[in-house]
C-alpha cells in the first residue's frame, strides 16, 4: 500500500508541476474542485425522485478518481513530505469507517470539504467503502487517468486545441478500455497505455 500511495503522490506532483512549476504557491482552491465533482457524481448516481434513474457506476468511479487528484494535491501543498502523507493516508485506509449509503457518503464528503475548505481523507475513504472501491482499483483508475492527463497536456489541452471526442466517443472511454487490457503493475504500463491512446487519437483526430 505504501508504495502505491507514494507512486500516486509522485505522479500528482509531476502533473501539477507540468501545468505550473510553482503550483504550491498558486493558491489553487482544491476543496472547490472536490465538492463540484461530488455534485457531478451525485448526478451520475441519481437522486431525482420524480424521474427514473439508473446509477452509472462507471462514471461514479471516474468521479472518485478525479476527486483523488484534488485530495492528493491539497495534501501535497500543505505537507511537502510524501512519506508523511503516505503514512497518514495508510492510517486512514486501515481505520474502520461507518457504513453508509452512497448518496449520504457523497454528501458527507462534500459537506466536510466545504466546512474545512480542505481535503477530508476519512470522508473520501468512507465514500470508497460505500461504493466498494478497493485501493488497488483506485490505483488502477488513478494511474490511467494520470496518463490521460499527461496525454491531454501533450496534445494542446491547456491551449484549447485538444479534441476530447474521438470518433464520437470521449477519451475517457478509450482510457477505461485500454487500461483494462493492460497490467497496471507492469513497469511499462504507463508508456503502453500512452501509446494505445496515441494510436486511437491519431486514427480519429488527425
Amino acid at each position: 500500500m505504501q508504495q502505491k500511495l507514494l507512486k500516486m503522490l509522485e505522479l500528482q506532483d509531476a502533473m501539477n508541476s507540468r501545468i505550473n512549476e510553482s503550483w504550491r504557491e498558486a493558491g489553487n482552491e482544491w476543496y472547490r474542485a472536490v465538492w463540484v465533482e461530488c455534485a457531478e457524481m451525485l448526478d451520475h448516481y441519481g437522486w431525482k425522485w420524480w424521474k427514473h434513474q439508473k446509477p452509472d457506476m462507471d462514471q461514479v468511479i471516474l468521479e472518485i478518481v478525479d476527486i483523488w487528484h484534488f485530495v492528493l494535491s491539497d495534501l501535497l501543498e500543505k505537507q511537502p513530505s510524501a512519506h508523511q502523507i503516505a503514512e497518514h493516508l495508510q492510517a486512514a485506509f486501515d481505520a474502520p469507517s461507518e457504513e453508509t449509503g452512497i448518496r449520504q457518503a457523497i454528501e458527507t464528503l462534500a459537506e466536510k470539504t466545504l466546512v474545512h475548505k480542505s481535503a477530508d481523507v476519512a470522508a473520501f475513504v468512507g465514500l470508497m467503502n460505500a461504493v466498494e472501491l478497493s485501493l488497488d482499483e483506485l490505483y488502477r483508475g488513478y494511474i490511467g487517468k494520470n496518463v490521460l492527463n499527461f496525454f491531454r497536456q501533450d496534445h494542446g489541452y491547456k491551449e484549447g486545441t485538444y479534441q476530447k471526442l474521438w470518433g464520437g466517443r470521449e477519451d475517457n472511454e478509450y482510457l477505461v478500455e485500454a487500461a483494462a487490457e493492460l497490467d497496471v503493475d507492469d513497469e511499462d504500463f504507463q508508456q503502453a497505455l500512452y501509446d494505445v491512446l496515441s494510436s486511437h487519437y491519431q486514427a480519429h483526430c488527425s
